[in-house]
């Protein structure tokens, strides 16, 4: 566990992953996409874009204070790699319209509440009840959360609003096509239905590899060498005037709840 598979120019953590794009997603993210790109050269599905969806494991929360990932700048042994990516998924692509990505997006920002505007008291940004796994950022297209409006699916899965929260969903620079083909890499937890996405029952699977994710990660990095981890910043919320939006943090330094003002993320 110990061996290492490549170095870091900076920290990768996992302190504040649910309210902005972060490097340790995005490292994972852009190791599946390059692995996925690869199996499909030559074949049918040559020339369809590849996104690539990340979750968020160790965020805190409900698994305390030490639940967070923290890897220092320098070597990243095979146990870091392990902590990046917790669970033994195999991974998995899928073949979607870009109408089916924007759904995958909507039932993600369920981990937020709804903030309301011209409010002059501390509204909590996260819900608490939303699985911090469950919450997929995908990368390869750029997009804006409007948390204004209501969740369109609750944390099982089903379909509480007509509301959208996701808006302005571009793919290089263009509104996406609600038609246009995406291939998406994923895990087989989700692409078989894990966590109620919509549109994710296992039926559009057109990749089934062998490999594990965090197989796949560490591959990457060893390929790689060294790394330098740094996050696209593809998404952000959009502003809402007025509001006071505050989360908490509990670290493994302060064992107390942790209270860190977040008023710059919704203007």
């Amino acid at each position: 566990m110990n061996k290492g598979v490549g170095t870091t120019t900076a920290p990768i953590h996992s302190y504040i992953l649910l309210v902005q794009d972060e490097p340790s997603v995005q490292i994972v993210t852009n190791a599946q996409k390059r692995y996925v790109e690869k199996l499909i050269q030559g074949t049918e599905f040559d020339g369809i874009p590849v996104l690539s969806a990340g979750a968020l494991f160790k965020a805190g929360g409900r698994g305390g204070a030490d639940y967070y990932t923290n890897i220092g700048t320098g070597n990243i042994a095979v146990k870091n790699v392990a902590d990046l990516y917790i669970y033994p998924n195999t991974l998995r692509a899928v073949l979607l319209n870009g109408a089916e990505v924007k759904e995958w997006l909507e039932m993600s920002m369920g981990a937020f509440n709804t903030i309301k505007a011209g409010n002059s008291d501390e509204q909590i940004l996260l819900n608490p009840d939303f699985p911090s796994y469950n919450f997929d950022i995908i990368d390869g297209v750029n997009f804006s959360v409007d948390l204004s409006q209501d969740a369109r699916y609750d944390k099982d899965g089903a379909k509480i609003s007509d509301t959208q929260r996701i808006i302005s969903m571009q793919f290089q620079g263009e509104a996406v096509d609600p038609e246009q083909s995406f291939i998406v890499a994923t895990n087989n937890y989700r692409a078989s239905g894990g966590g109620n996405f919509p549109a994710l029952d296992g039926s559009n699977i057109i990749i089934s590899a062998p490999d594990e994710n965090r197989t796949v990660l560490a591959n990457d990095i060893f390929a790689l060498k060294t790394i330098d981890p740094s996050a696209d910043n593809n998404w952000s919320f959009a502003p809402i005037v007025g509001a006071i939006v505050v989360f908490e943090i509990l670290t493994k330094c302060q064992r107390s709840n942790y209270r860190q003002y977040a008023d710059h993320i919704c203007g």
